[in-house]
């Protein structure tokens, strides 16, 4: 059956919240932020004016702006409008045909939160974010373990997706004022078995008010696609093929030093991979750290 209208419900308050099982602190050098089906369909279902959906949408605004004043990966996941019934499969008999039933438009993420240049949009296929997708790839290679969860569903897709991310010993956060779902209960039911099962719950404030130190792996990448003009590195790649020269390395070593990061020309040039200036820049931070 295909989702029904959904009506408008209190959003929790943190003093609410369930207890969390474990003690984990969000460290914004370790994490990715994820917003979840942000997309005109599934918002579609609530009341735009309902304070719902206008407090979920300006606490994903916060925790967007946030992750990119802090070098925090953003990640978005949106269902294609084309979906191919062998793709789509089992979700027929559970939603119908689902977003290929309206319009195309329908498959765009709300304008408040339209991705920015360098963020990430995945296609989404099932529940979780990771399935058929290269979401955990990435972390991998962003040497990230904590993911940050909003938007909906909050007992669907956001849950499963922290199920999964805590299977793949990724430490998830669900924001819980940055979802929502088809009622209060079930927008619990995800706050209660995320806090007591696979992750942490947690509000807006406490995320916001966390602050990245040193250099991150993102910043990194990002300042040597600056230098070289280009959008897609092969972390393994000699960076002299993509045109790098000794000056640009000179450049880069002169901006790792006004971040308190002391590696000489000869050691960046020496093995010129991302991979490889990220280990340098790691270690030196471990070190002074």
């Amino acid at each position: 059956m295909a989702i029904a209208k959904i009506s408008t419900y209190l959003m929790p308050k943190r003093e609410s919240y369930p207890n969390n099982k474990t003690e984990w602190q969000l460290d914004p050098s370790r994490a990715v932020l994820l917003i979840h089906d942000m997309q005109r369909y599934f918002l579609n279902f609530y009341d735009a004016e309902s304070e719902l959906i206008k407090t979920v949408v300006n606490h994903l605004v916060q925790l967007r702006t946030w992750a990119h004043q802090n070098n925090v990966p953003v990640v978005y996941t949106a269902q294609p409008y084309e979906q191919p019934a062998a793709d789509r499969a089992l979700l027929n008999a559970m939603w119908g045909p689902g977003l290929p039933a309206s319009t195309i438009d329908q498959q765009k993420i709300i304008d408040q939160l339209s991705p920015a240049e360098h963020d990430i949009v995945l296609t989404k296929w099932r529940y979780s974010a990771f399935k058929r997708s290269d979401l955990l790839e990435r972390m991998q290679n962003w040497n990230r373990d904590q993911l940050i969860i909003g938007g909906v569903y909050a007992h669907i897709g956001c849950m499963v997706t922290a199920i999964e991310a805590f299977m793949s010993d990724i430490q998830p956060f669900l924001v819980g004022d940055a979802v929502a779902d088809f009622s209060e209960e079930e927008h619990r039911l995800a706050l209660k078995y995320v806090s007591s099962r696979c992750g942490q719950v947690i509000d807006t404030e406490s995320v916001v008010g966390q602050v990245a130190t040193g250099i991150t792996r993102p910043w990194l990448e990002q300042k040597v696609q600056q230098l070289i003009e280009e959008d897609e590195l092969d972390p393994e790649e000699n960076l002299i093929l993509y045109g790098l020269d000794s000056l640009r390395i000179m450049q880069f070593s002169s901006e790792l030093k006004a971040q308190g990061i002391n590696i000489s020309f000869e050691e960046l040039g020496r093995t010129p991979t991302l991979s490889n200036w990220w280990s340098l820049v790691d270690a030196r931070q471990r070190i002074a750290g």
